[in-house]
């Protein structure tokens, strides 16, 4: 018996067989409904896509994706640590994806891996909001770090971080604040930025913001640049690279660090302990969120409701070391 061609499986669905292709190479270019029909005649018929992205689970899939913006950013490595051990609790497999902080690629990778994947856990996604949800549609989906109407997701408590990180400057005597920002796709960095101007005005604490600079400690040079154009005796960073970016680039200039710039970062990544001084920063619960965002996802997979009334917050904490210290005359 001759195996089913993508004709036959066009024919058992009642679509065109260009459309059996797209199901299996461009899922998210055909219509939820009509992709489920699409892989149900081809799983009745046995038909296996030639392509390995384009394979069809013959059964329920027992894989799931970790989608990341950039892989060598180490803020994902406990988010990923988190995700892999709640996956591997349950019989799941995590296969990671790195976007290279690029929606469009973020979505062709999806697109391409789809067909094999139970669900999908998107961390610091930069896609749109209407790719999201067009996503949301054909697998279950958790989005990590940022809030997406009509999809569940889990958060750090972003605004109890900040204001906690601006507290620590005001009872320093600090009455300046720069706030040195990340990428303008980022949920989180719009959030934190309101966040800082919402707290330092009840505290009586000027703001103002730099950037957008890339999340990294290259882009921390260029914040710290930029600073010493415009001078301020305390900066919060959109995430801890930017921030050891900025110390590097100050101490390497000759500035005396702490005493000419306080410097606070976000996430608490294991490079703040080692940069010198020591990073104080906003700890981020980054190994938890990966873990409840696997659980949650592996939960609807499973048949439970999708809560996507308010999104999941985890609480940080400060975390104080040698960045920061008391505002002098000069730096205030």
């Amino acid at each position: 018996m001759r195996p089913p061609t993508i004709y036959d499986v066009a024919k058992a669905a009642g679509v065109a067989s260009s459309t059996v292709s797209r199901t299996f190479s461009r899922p998210g270019r055909v219509n939820a409904a009509t992709a489920e029909r699409v892989r149900r005649a081809a799983a009745a018929l046995g038909y296996r896509s030639s392509s390995l992205a384009g394979v069809a689970p013959i059964g329920p899939s027992l894989m799931i994706a970790v989608m990341v913006s950039d892989i060598s950013n180490p803020f994902y490595n406990e988010i990923i640590l988190g995700a892999q051990a709640a996956a591997a609790d349950a019989g799941y497999t995590v296969l990671i994806a790195d976007a290279q902080e690029s929606g469009t690629l973020e979505r062709q990778a999806l697109e391409r891996a789809l067909p094999s994947l139970a669900g999908i856990v998107l961390a610091t996604t930069r896609m749109p909001d209407s790719a999201i949800r067009v996503m949301a549609k054909q697998r279950p989906v958790i989005v990590l770090n940022r809030a997406v109407a009509d999809v569940p997701s889990v958060i750090t408590d972003n605004r109890h971080g900040i204001r906690q990180a601006v507290e620590h400057l005001a009872g320093l005597g600090h009455r300046r604040v720069t706030y040195a920002a990340g990428p303008e796709a980022s949920w989180a960095d719009g959030i934190r930025w309101r966040s800082l101007r919402e707290a330092a005005a009840e505290l009586g604490v000027h703001t103002r913001r730099i950037g957008p600079f890339p999340p990294t400690v290259a882009g921390g040079a260029g914040a710290a640049a930029e600073m010493g154009r415009r001078p301020a005796g305390a900066v919060v960073a959109y995430n801890d690279l930017i921030a050891i970016g900025i110390i590097r680039a100050l101490a390497g200039a000759g500035a005396r660090l702490p005493a000419e710039l306080s410097v606070v970062g976000f996430d608490n990544i294991f490079a703040a302990d080692l940069v010198t001084p020591g990073l104080t920063t906003v700890a981020a619960p980054l190994r938890a969120m990966g873990a409840t965002a696997v659980q949650h996802l592996l939960a609807i997979v499973r048949g439970a409701r999708p809560p996507v009334l308010d999104p999941v917050s985890l609480p940080c904490r400060l975390v104080v070391r040698g960045s920061t210290a008391a505002a002098t005359y000069g730096n205030r």
